[in-house]
């Protein structure tokens, strides 16, 4: 038990500073604890995992009861229901708060610390992790009612920017067992993380290079149904075309993620959204969709389209 009293010999100011670290601590414990009890996500502003437009378009059926979520499972023992949600493989939990999960491929694994559930269907448990959409730039775009993402079970993805492997391990479990996920990282450091992310996931093929250069992976990786790029590079747009060129079939898809200043710091960032849009209108690469993905990233948008 953490102690609320300060030593008798430190200042009246700074036991004061001392008890409002204190505050600040119980109130983020409070916030983590809250979040996820009955099986939501709370965002800082009061919403559950809903963001803007987070329901949108959600089949109303019934899915499966959940039991305890037991270590590492969503807190409380409390009933929920799994929802499909419109984009094939994602899914919501109906709880206290509604949170986006992802059915998990590896049963038992957390890939970030993030919360599971098992739910039962009929006579079989299935397990679903939390996919939080303030550390994920496609999740962000899911719940703030993306159209297409043109990633579902079965799909070939290149994830150009994998990092540690937080929104691959989701886009593996969308993908599922017949699907593939070729995940290209330049950071050795994130690289090992990304490796121990897929020596438990087989549809994930890691590949620690430099995505500026696509002929040195060229042998490991075969044509894809889709692009998703969050590498926030000022050339990430020639980068996308540059595998585009080289993997992506005619007629296939790209979901990228911008984010302003990381490509002009000085310009606003509607202008830099739509200087992007023209260069990928000069690679062969149609823009279908553009949104921000406000409340989740400031100065970020996604925009899809398809390759011809």
């Amino acid at each position: 038990m953490i102690s609320k009293r300060c030593p008798a010999n430190v200042p009246v100011k700074d036991r004061n500073a001392s008890l409002c670290d204190l505050l600040i601590q119980v109130l983020e414990l409070s916030l983590v604890h809250g979040c996820f009890s009955g099986g939501g996500f709370q965002s800082p502003d009061g919403g559950g995992f809903r963001g803007r437009g987070g329901g949108r378009g959600t089949p109303r059926g019934r899915g499966g009861r959940g039991g305890r979520g037991g270590r590492g499972g969503f807190g409380g023992g409390k009933k929920v229901l799994i929802e499909p949600h419109r984009h094939e493989g994602v899914f919501i939990c109906r709880g206290k708060e509604d949170a986006l999960v992802t059915k998990n491929m590896v049963v038992g694994e957390s890939v970030y610390g993030e919360k599971r559930i098992s739910v039962e269907e009929g006579e079989t448990k299935i397990e679903y992790r939390a996919w939080n959409p303030f550390r994920s730039k496609l999740a962000a775009a899911i719940l703030g009612g993306v159209d297409q993402i043109h990633i579902k079970p079965g799909a070939k993805v290149m994830y150009l920017g994998a990092a540690s492997g937080t929104t691959v391990s989701h886009v593996s479990d969308i993908v599922g067992p017949e699907g593939l996920v070729y995940a290209v990282e330049f950071s050795h450091r994130s690289g090992r993380d990304l490796l121990n992310v897929a020596k438990k996931r087989t549809n994930i093929i890691p590949i620690i290079e430099d995505a500026r250069h696509p002929h040195k992976y060229r042998m490991l990786v075969g044509m894809v149904d889709v692009i998703f790029a969050d590498v926030a590079q000022p050339d990430q747009t020639r980068i996308v075309a540059l595998n585009a060129h080289n993997f992506l079939k005619n007629g296939g898809h790209f979901v990228i993620s911008i984010k302003a200043n990381c490509i002009d710091s000085t310009a606003a960032p509607e202008a830099v959204f739509a200087s992007e849009v023209k260069k990928m209108s000069a690679e062969n690469m149609k823009p279908q969709e553009q949104l921000t993905l406000e409340p989740y990233e400031r100065d970020h948008a996604v925009v899809v389209g398809i390759y011809r």
